[in-house]
């Protein structure tokens, strides 16, 4: 699994500056020649695609490294930790775009009209932005990284960029040139909405925000169902460290059992659980005497 985490990671890395250094070239290149700000805009948007990516595969490489004493449950929330660094880094990419916008807005002698070039830079944006985005996206997805997910979310703004850019040329060429900077400044607001969304996601895996139920579920399906000594699986809690999780969880079983016998139950459970479920690393299980009443309040099992 490792290996294979490995090897989506660097793909994913390799083939989004290869694509990005290829757009942002052909999107400063053709604004120049055309006169789009917009363009501009977006040639300076996907220039941080190539550093967000190089972000993105730092975060996935440290996460990889292994448990050690300092760290025991891994390096797992580096990736998380990246992915706010790209929130951060988007931010003041957002800034520079909408400042220069505001800049020709306020000064109109500064604004020209975008030729047809423009047009098609722009609609070929759309196709290549769309394809490397989705297979990011699916890399980062079939692997568990949240940093490569957020670099192929990050690249799917550019999607809405390019659209922006193809009808503000169009309408500008129609009398309204005034509409370049405006998508300049769209194209910013995009990139803010971008940033505010991968910041909520990194900090609620940071922060060890729940899963879904039917991840619970999973979870207590499994150990309900791993040995006939033990059930009633409850108090499942679960903390993402990047890629994978731990989980915490009590079961029941016989009190007159002996210490030896509770002990291979719970081991069982917990290696059926780390088995059937990929991104879960760590489980500790918790046996508890059926029938005894006991105190669930205790905030942390780990």
């Amino acid at each position: 699994m490792d290996d294979f985490r490995e090897k989506g990671g660097k793909k994913a890395a390799r083939i989004g500056i290869i694509a990005n250094t290829f757009l942002t070239i052909l999107n400063i290149s053709v604004g120049l020649m055309s006169g789009s700000y917009a363009l501009i805009s977006e040639g300076g948007h996907t220039l941080s695609d190539i550093a967000t990516t190089i972000i993105a595969y730092i975060g996935f490489k440290i996460g990889q490294k292994p448990a050690d004493p300092e760290h025991p449950f891994g390096h797992g929330r580096a990736e998380a930790i990246c992915g706010l660094v790209i929130m951060l880094f988007l931010t003041m990419v957002a800034y520079e775009v909408m400042s220069g916008a505001v800049i020709k807005l306020v000064n109109h002698s500064t604004i020209t009209t975008p030729d047809i070039y423009a047009a098609g830079m722009a609609f070929f944006g759309i196709f290549i932005n769309y394809v490397i985005s989705e297979y990011i996206i699916k890399i980062g997805k079939d692997i568990n990284s949240p940093a490569i997910i957020a670099d192929g979310q990050h690249q799917k703004t550019d999607i809405f960029s390019s659209v922006a850019i193809l009808i503000g040329i169009i309408v500008s060429n129609l009398g309204f040139p005034i509409l370049d900077p405006i998508i300049g400044l769209v194209i910013g607001f995009f990139i803010i909405r971008t940033a505010f969304k991968l910041g909520k996601e990194n900090i609620d895996h940071i922060m060890g925000k729940v899963p879904s139920e039917e991840f619970i579920d999973e979870i207590r399906d499994i150990a309900n169902n791993s040995s006939k000594y033990a059930d009633n699986a409850h108090n499942i809690k679960v903390d993402y460290l990047g890629s994978y999780a731990i989980v915490a969880l009590h079961v029941e079983v016989d009190g007159n059992m002996t210490v030896d016998e509770s002990h291979k139950i719970v081991h069982i459970i917990q290696d059926n659980i780390t088995d059937k479920i990929d991104n879960v690393k760590y489980v500790n299980v918790h046996a508890c005497p059926k029938g005894l009443e006991y105190n669930h309040d205790q905030q942390v099992d780990l």
